[in-house]
């Protein structure tokens, strides 16, 4: 069972390196209002004197102390090494430096305190590890606190009570840590600091060893046996009563021997019914046999925690694979999959295919084929154009003169107008196309082989490279559709094959210019009755709109344009028609070209062209980083 102190203590060496406390162990937390004599404690058990003194707070951050007993080989084996020394001591942030001098250890104490703590009296809970070997020793392990305080002194900021006392029930709020509560014997247990902090974590008191401290310097005609029986506050490991060095015994560099022997008269004087129950020595067996009785009690648990987390870091190690060699292949694998995989997921060939939802490819062919689809459908080609319109533009094309015939030109302003029409859905189209294809991103991340995910850095930027990729085709893209509806605004193309109401409607309208005059040469007759009943019709129309103003009224050419109310005559409802069946035709034929056209040449520019080059020619760019 000795060996058990020495594993705890390269357990804590070990979770050092790693930065991180995983498990909580077994430890012996010294805790102590200032000039407690927690240092002469402490030194008291190793024999020499190596801790920083001085006014106010020396002790400014944790001492992970420990005793490690050594046989006397140990010291031909140091002296092997150059340097002859029964007892010496190491850092484990100096791991190759040995002190041999206690004076040095207690100067680098000091110094490792002003690196991480600065020289303001402030505190940090970064611990100092101290490894002192010497066959004097009892294997032991002990972490010192910094001493309670209560008035800020020179530099320290407002808050050090609330720091220290934080810094403490950090350590002793640990279920595996033992608490060693270091009290004065000349004041008041009951104003006790130290166990005032005890008793917040360990209520029934059975982590709780007390030490009263100081017993040479209780008033006459007092003692402490009371306190040392347990009368006054009840301890479940028990009381030990010490003799601490005085300031002039320190002065005078008495040794920790004569010290000891000093102590063990006085408690032979005065106690001596308890003499054999306190003093330093048997304050060192006590905590050595405490400690370990303690990490055995503790040793099942911690066994079993120790089992599960080495089984699930060993198989988080063993998912990283085998080492990476080459950095520059295994950089290319890496991007050359994950390129691999974004095209399968558009092409459908992926190996992880939702079935809950589409996505991929199958969604970009369901955004092309029936959102847009349905989209461009549902627009009416006459959808916003009244009659009004149809001849207001008639009559704007053929300016001061009446017109004979429908001028083509008002088809032409008044079909474009419909036509950029189809110009909002197909950006939108692009827009849901994006979207999906940030989603295929996000799905081929989330599933990513086991080597992309040991590297997070990497993965990121794929993902950031990638998604910028797509960002700089979107504008692209979208200037591609602009143009695409451009072009068929830029010429309406009469010609077009698919055309045919124009010549039909045009045939009709020729047959009746012929007929006309042949009807003129035979009296008019028919035609005769016909043109009549037109001008009929426009005189007992209400004269509005585009009409003569009435006689005597005056003609405001800032007024805006009455709405034709009247109802129109033959000639106009058949230009109307005329020009409607005209639109129909033509914006359904420019309809399924830019729909053709969309569904192959978007996805050529924000979809196609991530199977091959951009996808693998950017991420490349990685390389060199």
């Amino acid at each position: 069972m000795e060996t058990l102190i020495p594993i705890i203590n390269r357990l804590q060496e070990v979770f050092l390196t790693v930065g991180a406390e995983i498990i909580q162990l077994p430890q012996i937390v010294v805790v102590g209002s200032q000039s407690s004599g927690k240092s002469s404690v402490l030194e008291s058990l190793v024999g020499r004197d190596f801790l920083p003194r001085g006014l106010g707070i020396v002790t400014r951050r944790p001492l992970v102390l420990q005793l490690v007993n050594v046989p006397p080989l140990a010291e031909r084996r140091l002296q092997e090494n150059g340097i002859k020394a029964d007892e010496w001591g190491t850092f484990l942030h100096s791991k190759n430096q040995i002190f041999t001098d206690f004076l040095e250890i207690r100067k680098e104490i000091e110094e490792e305190t002003e690196r991480s703590s600065g020289g303001n009296k402030g505190i940090s809970p970064e611990p100092i590890y101290l490894k002192i070997f010497s066959p004097h020793v009892l294997n032991l392990t002990l972490v010192d606190l910094p001493g309670i305080t209560k008035v800020p002194v020179g530099d320290q900021p407002e808050d050090i009570e609330a720091q220290v006392q934080e810094m403490i029930l950090s350590f002793i709020s640990n279920p595996n840590s033992l608490i060693l509560s270091v009290s004065p014997a000349n004041s008041d247990l009951a104003t006790s600091d130290a166990l005032k902090l005890a008793r917040e974590v360990d209520l029934d008191g059975r982590r709780t060893l007390l030490v009263v401290s100081k017993l040479d310097l209780m008033d006459a005609g007092t003692d402490a046996l009371e306190v040392l029986l347990g009368r006054v506050i009840p301890v479940r490991l028990g009381i030990v009563g010490v003799v601490n060095r005085s300031q002039h015994d320190i002065n005078t560099q008495k040794s920790i021997e004569d010290t000891a022997r000093d102590e063990q008269a006085f408690l032979q004087r005065h106690y001596p019914s308890l003499a054999s129950r306190c003093g330093s020595r048997y304050l060192a067996r006590t905590l050595s046999r405490l400690l370990m009785h303690h990490i055995r009690d503790c040793l099942p648990e911690l066994k079993r925690r120790v089992t599960v987390l080495s089984a699930q870091y060993q198989a988080r190690l063993s998912s990283y694979g085998q080492p990476v060699e080459d950095h520059s292949s295994t950089l290319l694998q890496i991007v050359t999959k994950f390129a691999s995989d974004y095209c399968n997921t558009i092409e459908g060939t992926a190996t992880h295919i939702q079935t809950s939802e589409l996505c991929g490819g199958a969604r970009i062919c369901y955004i092309f084929h029936e959102t847009f689809g349905r989209t461009l459908q549902s627009i009416d080609p006459l959808g916003g154009l009244t009659e009004l319109d149809i001849l207001t533009a008639i009559r704007n094309a053929t300016g001061p003169r009446p017109a004979l015939f429908v001028p083509e030109i008002s088809f032409e302003l008044l079909v474009k107008k419909q036509i950029k029409r189809l110009e909002e859905p197909s950006l939108r189209c692009v827009e849901l196309v994006h979207e999906e294809l940030q989603r295929i991103i996000q799905h081929c991340s989330s599933y990513s082989t086991q080597e992309l995910l040991r590297f997070p850095k990497l993965h990121d930027s794929i993902v950031e490279v990638v998604t910028s990729l797509l960002r700089k085709r979107l504008p692209i893209t979208n200037d591609m559709v602009h143009n695409l509806v451009q072009i068929e605004l830029a010429y309406i193309n009469t010609k077009h094959p698919d055309f045919t109401d124009a010549a039909q409607v045009s045939a009709s309208v020729n047959s009746q210019q012929v007929i006309l005059p042949q009807l003129k040469a035979h009296g008019l007759q028919d035609g005769d009755k016909c043109w009549m009943n037109e001008k009929v019709a426009e005189e007992k129309a209400p004269v509005a709109g585009f009409s003569s103003p009435v006689k005597g009224q005056a003609i405001n050419l800032l007024d805006t344009a009455v709405p034709v109310s009247r109802k129109l005559s033959a000639r106009e409802q058949r230009d109307c028609e005329v020009i409607q069946r005209l639109i129909k035709c033509y914006f359904l034929i420019v309809r399924k070209s830019i729909q053709d056209r969309s569904e192959t040449g978007a996805p050529g520019h924000l979809g196609v062209l991530l199977f091959g080059y951009p996808v693998s020619g950017e991420l490349i760019l990685l390389w060199p980083s």
